[in-house]
């Protein structure tokens, strides 16, 4: 009795459920985006440093093309860059860059999204942090221009709140000389206005 009771109620739910993401239809908007990073480097494909943890924070507006899909672009200010320790301290490279992402979204449920799409970024400062044994004045002039992609999902309420993560696989070259390419983490949390 109480097994037939839990399944017609359980589907009358799913059944409500459907219907009313049926019933709703994503609307273009824009917002505000901010949120963790965790920046690493990978040289010459042998691996990637330790991370730097620091964090990011933007404007995107979200298009829709068709019911499920929509292209967002984005503005943001990134910090990134590296931490490499050994025996004789630590040295910390902090790269900031101002991005811009341009991802293609698709929704193969109401509230859930994955996303991919290219970006491009610009080095607008840098810094290089000595801490231990050995200190050195060297300056690491990091080339300005940085591009890769990103690949990432998430979350989006009907309030249009949005939980996200997004990788990003840097493709141009951080330095002249040696393959160093930048390795992101993004937690981010976004609120449409």
């Amino acid at each position: 009795m109480i097994t037939k009771f839990l399944t017609i109620a359980l589907f009358f739910g799913i059944a409500s459920t459907i219907s009313a993401q049926e019933s709703t239809t994503h609307k273009s908007n824009g917002g505000i985006k901010g949120g963790y990073n965790l920046a690493a480097v990978s040289f010459d494909g042998e691996g990637e440093t330790e991370q730097r943890h620091s964090f990011h924070v933007g404007i995107y507006g979200e298009s829709f093309i068709s019911e499920i899909f929509s292209i967002q672009p984005e503005l943001s200010y990134s910090q990134q860059g590296y931490v490499i320790t050994n025996s004789n301290g630590t040295f910390t490279q902090k790269l900031n860059y101002i991005n811009l992402p341009l991802m293609l979204k698709a929704y193969p449920s109401q509230n859930f999204f994955l996303e991919a799409g290219p970006q491009i970024g610009l080095a607008v400062s840098h810094k290089e942090e000595y801490d231990g044994l050995f200190s050195s004045s060297q300056q690491y002039d990091p080339n300005s221009f940085d591009w890769g992609v990103n690949f990432g999902g998430g979350f989006k309420t009907d309030s249009g709140v949005s939980l996200g993560v997004r990788y990003h696989l840097g493709l141009g070259d951080l330095y002249d000389d040696g393959k160093a390419q930048n390795r992101v983490w993004q937690f981010s949390v976004g609120f449409d206005l």
